[in-house]
């Protein structure tokens, strides 16, 4: 019996969307809670190429919800852990784990290879990276977020608007599952979503799941939804750019603590707290870019949209991110 028999007796798949399943190459950003029933439906399902990108190494931390990995994986790269064991679910698939962050550089190239992208980051600046990203490139953008009890799963791009669309501003506060906290069942369920939307995309199944947004709350075992499909692009979009971009001429604030960040963007960077940078009337010279930067991206976000109420120039986003992980045991 084929491996694959008893999704191929479905009506809607047959060995035609078999075979488009194997034909597909599928990138996942991120191999953390979300990617842990992404990448086993994925591969399970029999999609025939994934490249896997995640710079973080395992985390005792992680195990309550990040089910691929296990206690002898602490301190071992995510992505080649996930890569091993998706071999052993399914030798037919080929993933290739990439062991280093997404960024404003690399993204459109990884992007353009691909033929469907989930993101699965738990990132705010990844997510509009790859939205930017994705709309540019004609490629449909699976992608969801879990906080506590709840959390999202929508379609992007390709024949749907963008997550910027449907999202234009960051939110108030920069909560994350390590600071805010997460159930493992929550994320599991929205990356079983997630992993559904994009089958269901490559399968091109009817109704699409691009400009579908659905919504999980497991605190009171609700759920909700809409379709975006008229959703208007934001036409003041604030995008995000590698550090490496930075030039000579540009204005630079940062807006890291040196507690957070003993060492600012670049040697010339204006440091300010956000609180600071809010109230105070400085701003770029004529024919300078204002280049903000801090951890998340969330503060340069404010930042920016303070800044936009007083000044009209060009304005770009640093995410620097967490400090680069180790391979120590924790």
């Amino acid at each position: 019996m084929s491996r694959y028999a008893r999704q191929e007796m479905l009506p809607e798949i047959g060995a035609y969307g078999q075979a488009k399943l194997a034909a597909t190459h599928a990138l996942v950003v991120g191999a953390g809670g979300l990617a842990a029933p992404v990448l086993p439906y994925l591969v399970g399902a029999g999609v025939g190429r994934i490249t896997l990108v995640d710079p973080d190494v395992v985390s005792l931390s992680n195990l309550h919800r990040q089910v691929l990995f296990s206690e002898t994986d602490i301190g071992q790269p995510k992505a080649r852990v996930a890569a091993e064991a998706l071999h052993a679910l399914n030798a037919e698939a080929m993933v290739t784990p990439i062991a280093k962050a997404l960024t404003p550089s690399n993204a459109a190239d990884m992007v353009n290879g691909a033929d469907i992208v989930l993101d699965c980051a738990d990132s705010f600046a990844a997510s509009y990276i790859l939205s930017d990203s994705c709309l540019a490139a004609n490629t449909p953008l699976i992608s969801a977020s879990v906080l506590g009890f709840e959390g999202y799963v929508g379609g992007f791009c390709a024949t749907a608007p963008s997550l910027r669309a449907v999202f234009p501003d960051l939110p108030a506060r920069a909560a994350t599952c390590a600071t805010a906290g997460v159930m493992g069942p929550v994320v599991g369920t929205l990356g079983a979503m997630q992993a559904q939307m994009a089958l269901s995309t490559i399968l091109n199944l009817d109704p699409s799941p691009l400009g579908q947004l659905m919504m999980v709350n497991m605190r009171d075992f609700r759920t909700s939804g809409f379709r975006f499909d008229g959703a208007a692009e934001s036409s003041a979009s604030l995008s995000f750019i590698a550090a490496d971009s930075i030039t000579r001429d540009d204005f630079v604030v940062e807006l890291r603590g040196t507690d957070e960040a003993p060492t600012p963007v670049t040697e010339n960077a204006l440091r300010l707290d956000l609180a600071s940078f809010q109230t105070d009337p400085i701003t770029p010279a004529t024919g300078q870019r204002a280049v903000l930067t801090c951890r998340s991206g969330l503060r340069a976000w404010q930042a920016a949209r303070a800044l936009q109420d007083r000044w009209s120039g060009d304005i770009s986003l640093i995410a620097m991110g967490d400090p680069a992980p180790t391979k120590k045991r924790q």
